[in-house]
């Protein structure tokens, strides 16, 4: 495992309930500013049943950035939390959340 995806998975692991962060937040935290892609493609290799809550990490417009059954998927978990999200994937006062 890597630096970043150690540092990436501590605080991933560290987010509170009902709380987010963005792709780029979450880079700068790891200490990789502008690698939000790559934090995105770090998230897409975590098993399908684990306990990180890959789902609190949204866009910088506040919206769900997955498509298909993972968007699906990722809504319902943000619902669960408490969150109102939109059929088109926007959460509702977004920047009230954000940790």
């Amino acid at each position: 495992m890597t630096e970043f995806e150690q540092s990436l998975y501590n605080i991933l692991a560290s987010l509170p309930k009902g709380k987010l962060i963005s792709y780029g937040q979450l880079a700068k935290q790891c200490g990789y500013p502008n690698h939000a892609r790559h934090v995105g493609k770090t998230l897409a290799k975590l098993p399908k049943d684990t306990r990180l809550p890959w789902f609190r990490v949204v866009n910088s417009q506040g919206k769900i950035s997955l498509v298909g059954d993972a968007f699906l998927r990722q809504k319902a978990y943000l619902e669960a939390e408490g969150l109102s999200v939109n059929e088109f994937g926007k959460i509702s006062h977004y920047r009230d959340y954000l940790a």
